[in-house]
């Protein structure tokens, strides 16, 4: 050993991914197609998350769209109250005129690439009718994606008492300091659902700036909180296109950002990043964002642990009653893919799950059977204890493809079952005589 050591040709085991630590509250890190975490710190703990609400609200929103139940073009009249808190220029708003008339659309917009408060307001109270109801709405969404930490109040992600200012004083829902919390887990589930039913979210959220309401009066250029967006920023990442900042005093500075690359998509979150006091807030969380991307893009990869058509190493086939013949082979329908860290390909093992319903009490197919009929799935299980799992509601089901008859059965007919009846009657009764006589002796 010392000598095949010295002179290098034993293989030196495939290096581990180098742990990461994010100084923040908490954050997590997720593969986007499928919902497997990688890497998370303090993420099932409730905190502010500040106008990362405002996911939810585009959620809401792009779901009210898809149903016919809001129009894009759909005009919205701006009340004083709303007019008033839009011109608070210590709250990230768009003006909007009193009375003045603005597509959903138009809010929308000001919403996702502003973070525009009262925007977010109008557009809850469309979806909603009432302040009340639009907060039901978020609160009862969140249980429907599978949310297990959070507590919503408003649309916005303010804390309440901003809703109160100079000009305006807008009702809240709960108490006067009330603030939205959300697991970091919680989070990621969102902004995951978000990326995967509404992929159109980030043709919006990728715009570095944008001009609210132009051709009119009331054209105001955006500019996108998202520095990481604008290729001559200092904090700008390349493949970045998403998803939401966060910013108040109880929330800190946090922010959801999602990028592709190589045709992976990853989704990280970091809730109030600590930072240097050389470093401003807004450039830490986009730092924090950066290691963790940089941590997923050089560690894991998108691998294929099965090919499409495989056959099973312990299920290639299944049993067929009443068929003219008396097995099927099965297969894959798909490759099974799943995000594997560098070096360790081997860490996923295929688990087949047969369909019950497709089965009979003896644990067989009954003919005819078609090919291509699909008899249960093939699934991945980690080998790994310390596996961190998939995010509530997401992507298991991704990272599995079914498995079908590779072949037609045919049911055979009643003499060939009359045949075989009888050749395993005698077959017991053989059976039962050599097992006396081997008694014997």
């Amino acid at each position: 050993m010392v000598t095949l050591l010295a002179l290098g040709i034993v293989q030196k085991p495939a290096s581990a991914a180098p742990a990461i630590n994010v100084n923040a509250d908490a954050a997590i890190l997720v593969e986007a197609s499928t919902g497997k975490v990688l890497y998370e710190k303090n993420a099932d703990v409730a905190h502010g998350i500040a106008s990362m609400t405002k996911m939810m609200t585009e959620y809401l929103l792009l779901e009210s769209v898809k149903e016919g139940k809001v129009k894009w073009d759909q005009k919205y009249s701006v009340p004083a109250d709303i007019s008033g808190m839009s011109h608070n220029t210590s709250l990230s708003n768009v003006p909007l005129r009193n009375g003045g008339q603005y597509t959903i659309k138009d809010l929308y917009h000001a919403m996702a690439i502003d973070s525009a408060n009262a925007a977010a307001i109008a557009i809850g109270q469309t979806i909603g009718g009432t302040k009340e109801n639009f907060v039901k709405m978020m609160n009862a969404k969140a249980k429907e994606l599978g949310l297990k930490n959070y507590h919503f109040v408003n649309a916005t992600g303010l804390n309440n008492r901003d809703y109160s200012g100079p000009g305006y004083n807008l009702p809240i829902v709960g108490g006067k300091e009330e603030e939205n919390v959300m697991s970091a887990k919680d989070v990621a589930t969102l902004a995951y659902r978000l990326v995967n039913d509404y992929p159109e979210v980030l043709e919006t959220s990728s715009v570095p700036q944008m001009k609210f309401a132009e051709g009119t009066e009331d054209e105001f250029l955006m500019h996108n909180w998202i520095k990481m967006l604008d290729p001559n920023s200092k904090v700008y990442y390349e493949g970045l296109d998403g998803l939401k900042t966060g910013t108040t005093d109880f929330a800190g500075p946090c922010f959801t950002g999602t990028a592709k690359r190589n045709g992976v998509r990853f989704i990280s979150v970091v809730m109030n990043v600590k930072h240097d006091p050389t470093v401003d807030s807004y450039t830490a969380r986009f730092n924090a964002t950066e290691k963790i991307l940089n941590y997923a893009f050089s560690n894991f990869s998108i691998k294929e642990i099965l090919p499409k058509n495989a056959a099973l190493k312990n299920s290639k086939t299944l049993p067929v009653a009443k068929g003219k013949e008396k097995s099927v082979k099965i297969e894959t329908n798909a490759p099974v893919k799943m995000v594997v860290q560098n070096g360790k390909d081997d860490q996923y093992k295929p688990k087949f799950v047969v369909d019950k319903k497709k089965l009979t009490d003896e644990d067989k197919l009954t003919a005819p059977v078609k090919k291509g009929e699909k008899v249960g799935y093939v699934t991945l299980e980690s080998k790994d204890k310390n596996d961190l799992g998939y995010l509530p509601n997401a992507g298991k089901s991704s990272a599995q493809v079914s498995v079908v008859t590779k072949e037609n059965v045919e049911k055979a007919n009643w003499f060939v079952l009359s045949m075989r009846a009888i050749g395993g009657f005698f077959a017991d009764i053989w059976h039962g005589v050599t097992s006396t006589v081997k008694s014997w002796f």
